[in-house]
């Protein structure tokens, strides 16, 4: 199987790179990634000489058309992902969300290749803290970011594309990952990195938000489920019932770092800031037989701080860089 990979220099799909190559080694694996500040092509050193890199944007007609020509599978992670960016400036989100979406599927339309679509449970909106509803593939959307609508118009139009012209596509909304590789921007490497150099993690608000979190080798072995046994235009949600308030994350945290429980500082909330999601993975878990393996959220986040105490030099080089520009912004 010949499987392109879109966004695998990134968080998600590097560790989807490293999973293929480790525990399918019939699979060729070729990497498209356009390498923004979100993508490191050192997630791959590990697995560099087993794969194919290709620097490049899923925007770019002709590149993606000569990938898709040569592929069985196409698998999308790539994506511009972060909420706060698309609050300063949400450009690169239709460009790369929307108008590269609409690109790779015209590609595997012409050449009919499979293809698999990752997306997020953000589509939905969110849910109230005390509601007991969770999120399924019948939930209407709503996004509330301009991250999250374009992440909505991109499986909008991976729906049309499998409806109308019979691509044979399969969208996954998945909740919150956490793991190895995560870009220290992101609220859980943040806190592990900050606490490495003893810095009080900075919590947002009362810290009430809840997230449905999932091990990224969770999210990535439940994706191998659906290209292996999905059918055809439907929608999977991936979740491991993690649901944990970031308060709770953040001691969690200290607890692990030997630190007081309310060792932390609050700053100003995001606006717009989502109150809760929560996933009901049903469907994957009774088709495709699916289940996690990091069903102890505690055990998961040591392995994860463990990861950045090892790997130090990955990231190291923008630690810098991204605490000024979270300073710039009083967070």
């Amino acid at each position: 199987m010949r499987v392109l990979i879109t966004g695998g220099a990134g968080f998600i799909g590097s560790n989807f790179v490293h999973q293929t190559v480790r525990e399918r080694p019939d699979v060729q694996v070729t990497v498209l990634d356009a390498l923004t500040y979100a993508g490191d092509e050192t997630s791959l050193a590990g697995v560099s000489e087993e794969i194919r890199f290709v620097e490049g944007s899923i925007a770019d007609t002709a590149l993606v058309d000569r990938l898709a020509a040569d592929s069985d599978v196409v698998v999308h992670f790539a994506a511009e992902s972060h909420n706060d960016n698309s609050l300063n400036d949400p450009s690169p989100f239709v460009q790369t969300n929307l108008i590269g979406t609409f690109t790779l599927l015209e590609a595997v339309r012409k050449h009919g290749v499979r293809f698999h679509h990752i997306s997020t449970d953000e589509v939905y909106g969110d849910l109230e803290l005390d509601d007991p509803a969770k999120f399924t593939p019948e939930t209407p959307y709503n996004p509330s970011s301009p991250y999250s609508s374009t992440k909505a118009g991109s499986d909008l139009l991976v729906r049309a594309w499998a409806r109308s012209f019979g691509v044979e596509a399969t969208i996954s909304n998945c909740s919150n990952n956490y793991g190895p590789y995560q870009h220290i921007e992101k609220f859980i490497p943040r806190q592990i990195t900050n606490l490495i150099d003893g810095i009080r993690p900075r919590l947002y608000g009362a810290g009430l938000n809840v997230r449905d979190w999932i091990h990224v080798e969770d999210h990535n072995s439940a994706v191998w489920s659906i290209l292996d046994g999905g059918r055809p235009g439907e929608t999977y949600l991936i979740g491991a019932d993690g649901e944990t308030n970031n308060l709770d994350v953040v001691r969690t945290l200290l607890e692990i770092f030997e630190r007081d429980a309310d060792d932390f500082d609050h700053v100003a909330d995001r606006p717009g800031h989502d109150l809760r999601y929560a996933i009901d993975a049903t469907k994957l878990r009774d088709e495709l037989g699916w289940s996690p393996r990091y069903t102890d959220f505690r055990a998961g986040l040591e392995a994860t701080v463990q990861w950045y105490r090892d790997n130090e030099a990955w990231w190291r080089p923008h630690k810098a860089a991204v605490e000024a520009k979270y300073a710039a912004t009083g967070q």
